[in-house]
């Protein structure tokens, strides 16, 4: 498992992703209104904007996402573990990814590899 990205969702993309632009000394990958995309090494920085979920739409939550091979070998571990899923494996339009809390109920996600999902793009937009 690798840090392979951190997820803020906020009211202000544009003063975050200035903030991380000087903190980091590099320009986003990636930008528009609603969004910014860092890179540091392997890890993305994620900006986003608030949005409110329509049906079966994951809300705007912070969270960390960790890459892993296979998402549902993984996850049956987890739960092996005693850990328990909040939203289990299932694709979505960025790739496959499964959710749960940490005991502070930060929400942690575990995403697959892109080189393990042929065609699809990992890269949130919401």
């Amino acid at each position: 498992m690798k840090l392979g990205e951190v997820a803020y969702f906020t009211e202000r993309v544009a003063a975050m992703t200035d903030f991380y632009r000087r903190l980091l000394g590099v320009e986003p990958v990636a930008r528009s209104e609603t969004m910014a995309i860092f890179f540091t090494d392997e890890t993305r920085i994620f900006i986003h904007d608030k949005y409110v979920p329509q049906d079966g739409e994951l809300p705007p939550e912070d969270h960390h996402a960790f890459t892993v091979e296979n998402v549902d070998a993984i996850c049956k571990q987890l739960t092996e573990h005693g850990l328990m899923l909040e939203i289990p494996p299932q694709d979505f339009y960025w790739g496959r990814s499964a959710y749960l809390r940490d005991p502070d109920g930060h929400q942690i996600e575990i995403t697959q590899q892109e080189n393990d999902l042929p065609g699809r793009r990992t890269s949130h937009a919401g």
